[in-house]
């Protein structure tokens, strides 16, 4: 008997235990099923490396949230294909001036993020000048800016300054050719990288990006003629490229990295492009200093650049975690990430706090003008499409057929003239 009640006392011990056990299993799968996962997709890839440190810290402050990278080749177009799939990723690097962001926004896609107090962090409200339908759904945390990449050193021994004037610019040039040297590096090959160049020039010519898009966008179907005045001084700019000895050898055929390549080693000593191209520059390793100017207006004090956000986060409306990706967001526009990124990074960034390397970068040039009314946004935000603009400036520095360029024009711009509606 006393043997039977042992016997009961030990099964009672051991399912006593397992009960203990069996419950701290499922508290702990609790604490598993409470971690939420939110993805956030790339389109920096060459910043993926950061953005993952950045990501394990804000993992370590949030331990019930886990953030999954999403990195893919051609990002743009993966992303296109799973937002009309409905496969919206919970925040999402978007470039805000894209008029595919544009209509996902008027289409519901992404979160109203007008109310956020986060936004206090961005500086100059930079945020509102990308807001759809008078609100904010895009949260810009850096910014891209174009214009002219030059070799420092060479410049100083050959007794040469960076242009402060178009005439400053054109003088410039025709000094370096006399010279015996290539002021230009070009890719033929990749119209895209001189898109800049061509907004800056209309823009520099009109008083502006608004005024750009007066005569190019919002103007009367076929109003473009080769013998408007904004046309001929913009023929003059891009003439420049052209001029005799002004880019190096073979540049009709030359890839976007040929480009980086005969700046990097000295065989041009101006390149423009965005301030993107520094951190391949920086790859090749140039044996001299590397520096940047705007592109020059008439009159100096002038001069402009052109940028948008570059690192800019939207949250999807249909996230079944939003609490979680506004947290996220929130950490992103903090001095400590942005701090982090811009160590990397270099572009100018939009979050109050972070310590810029001012003068000491070779960005400098152009940072100085970011978030300023010497950086317009790129002239697309108001077009339905791009590429077709970029692929005439490189037609017309290919064969200089003037009517040829303004018809292209008209025949890229007016299509979007039918309804000529702005955005209120």
């Amino acid at each position: 008997m006393r043997l039977f009640k042992g016997l009961l006392s030990v099964v009672g011990i051991l399912g006593l235990s397992v009960s203990l056990a069996s419950c701290g299993n499922n508290e702990q799968a609790a604490k598993t099923s409470d971690k939420v996962t939110i993805e956030y997709f790339n389109q920096k890839k060459e910043m993926s490396p950061t953005l993952k440190e950045i990501i394990s810290d804000f993992e370590k402050e949030n331990p019930d949230i886990h953030v999954k990278l999403t990195d893919v080749p051609n990002a743009g177009t993966v992303l296109k294909t799973r937002v009309l799939a409905g496969d919206m990723p919970d925040v999402v690097n978007i470039y805000p001036q894209n008029i595919d962001f544009q209509e996902w926004a008027k289409a519901g896609y992404f979160e109203d993020l007008s109310d956020q107090g986060y936004l206090k962090n961005i500086k100059n409200d930079f945020e509102k000048r990308f807001k759809v339908n008078g609100k904010v759904y895009n949260v810009p945390l850096s910014t891209n800016v174009y214009g002219f990449f030059y070799n420092k050193t060479a410049f100083k021994q050959l007794g040469v300054s960076e242009p402060k004037t178009w005439a400053e610019f054109e003088s410039l040039v025709k000094e370096l050719i006399a010279k015996g040297q290539t002021p230009f590096a070009i890719a033929g090959t990749e119209p895209w990288t001189l898109n800049g160049y061509h907004q800056l020039a209309l823009a520099t010519v009109t008083g502006g990006g608004k005024q750009a898009n007066e005569l190019l966008r919002y103007s009367k179907p076929n109003a473009l003629k080769v013998d408007n005045k904004y046309l001929k001084e913009d023929f003059e700019r891009l003439d420049l490229l052209r001029m005799k000895d002004a880019a190096q050898k073979n540049w009709r055929g030359a890839s976007y990295n040929d480009a980086v390549v005969s700046f990097a080693s000295q065989k041009s000593l101006i390149m423009p492009n965005g301030s993107w191209a520094l951190a391949m520059i920086q790859q090749q390793k140039p044996a001299f200093e590397i520096g940047t100017f705007a592109f020059p207006g008439n009159e100096p004090g002038q001069e402009l650049t052109v940028g948008s956000g570059d690192l800019a986060l939207s949250i999807s409306a249909n996230s079944k975690n939003k609490a979680a990706a506004q947290k996220f967001v929130a950490y992103m526009t903090t001095k400590k990430a942005m701090q982090k990124y811009y160590d990397v990074d270099g572009s100018p960034v939009a979050v109050k706090g972070v310590k810029e390397a001012g003068p000491n970068s070779p960005l400098y040039g152009l940072s100085k003008l970011a978030f300023t009314k010497h950086q317009m946004i790129w002239l697309a935000q108001d077009w339905t499409s791009e590429n077709d603009f970029f692929n005439l400036t490189t037609n017309y520095l290919m064969n200089g057929d003037k009517q040829e360029m303004v018809d292209s024009l008209n025949t890229f711009f007016n299509p979007m003239k039918v309804s000529n509606d702005r955005e209120g």
